[in-house]
């Protein structure tokens, strides 16, 4: 028996023991939360999940928890007891989301399904307080219903801790954790931690706030698609350039099959921009109506040639801007792409004659 063995109690070194004997089956069992986890919120809509992780506690976190919360209680009641009875997160996941409003909709999922032993909401307990500043987060201690089916997990039955946090939430408690002294501080330094906190609660709430923001942009974007302005050089009014939002409207329209990426579509219209300084949303249209009913012939022409090549709406869209101004959007098109097109073209003139 080592120094350190010989200093536990019978409770403790019972702990131990059952630690080191359940250890691999414990790190099973959480993989399959997390994997169920991670399959119930992939079909959730309307939720954006940064990650789904999970651990088995350490051990001697588990008995220093232990003794913080329920050693005395029990020992002064007299009744014998087992340590991992006690911890409810000897198992714990976290589900990290994009934004605030998230957090209770990734609970109102885990509750359809999971029994809820406790609830913890870290946002109503800090606040009002003089800690209202910092880590928020959602803790629900679950257990899978006895009806449920059994996914092979060794401690299907046990508990387990859930912990819902934003991704900033996510970040100011691991920074947290690395402030060690933070209650009996001089008031100037504890009031730098909470003016620190505030700027990522801030963080947190101007993320969903510009989520927001952006969606409206999306919805309120002026309908150009029947406005038949094509002087794209022109000074254009205010508020009529062409960004993302009203390019994203144009867009839809002609490809309404089609999924635009946010990343793909800020490239995108940057490069428009560039070829075409003050590019109005309206122009950019007048080009796209013109040309697109040529360009979907050359497309199916391509294809025709080119099975295994790529014509997406991308490459519908640089043709059409590339036919409606070869000077201004000559570099729409790769020399390649550019010539190919440039032949199909001229045999279509001629054939037309």
């Amino acid at each position: 028996m080592s120094a350190a063995s010989s200093h536990l109690t019978p409770e403790e070194a019972a702990f131990h023991a059952y630690y080191a004997r359940e250890r691999a089956a414990l790190e099973q069992t959480c993989a399959a939360r997390v994997a169920l986890l991670q399959s119930l919120l992939s079909k959730a809509r309307h939720i954006d999940i940064a990650k789904v992780e999970g651990r088995v506690k350490d051990r001697d976190e588990c008995i220093r928890k232990f003794s913080r919360k329920y050693r005395a209680a029990l020992e002064e009641s007299g009744a014998p007891y087992e340590i991992q009875d006690c911890i409810t997160d000897l198992i714990g996941v976290r589900v990290v989301c994009l934004y605030e409003d998230e957090l209770e909709k990734v609970a109102q999922i885990v509750r359809s399904h999971f029994d809820v032993i406790d609830v913890t909401d870290k946002v109503s307990a800090l606040e009002g307080t003089e800690s209202s500043f910092g880590y928020k987060g959602l803790h629900l201690d679950l257990r899978t219903r006895p009806a449920q089916p059994r996914d092979g997990a060794p401690h299907a039955h046990l508990p387990f801790e859930l912990q819902v946090r934003t991704i900033v939430q996510d970040s100011w408690s691991v920074l947290d954790h690395k402030i060690k002294y933070k209650k009996s501080i001089p008031a100037e330094l504890k009031r730098r931690i909470n003016v620190l906190a505030a700027l990522f609660e801030l963080a947190d709430r101007e993320f969903r706030q510009i989520r927001d923001a952006t969606d409206a942009e999306l919805l309120g974007a002026p309908d150009e698609t029947a406005e038949p302005e094509t002087d794209t050089a022109r000074a254009p009014a205010p508020g009529s350039e062409l960004n993302a939002f009203t390019f994203l409207k144009i867009a839809r329209h002609f490809f309404n099959d089609q999924e635009f990426d946010a990343h793909k579509v800020d490239l995108f219209v940057d490069d428009i921009r560039a070829w075409s300084p003050g590019i109005t949303r309206a122009g950019f249209n007048a080009l796209l109506r013109e040309s697109i009913g040529t360009v979907k012939r050359y497309k199916q022409f391509y294809e025709a040639q080119n099975p295994e090549g790529s014509f997406n709406p991308y490459t519908v869209m640089r043709h059409c801007l590339y036919l409606g101004d070869k000077v201004v959007f000559r570099r729409a098109l790769r020399n390649s792409s550019r010539e190919a097109f440039e032949a199909w073209l001229q045999h279509e003139a001629s054939a037309a004659t």
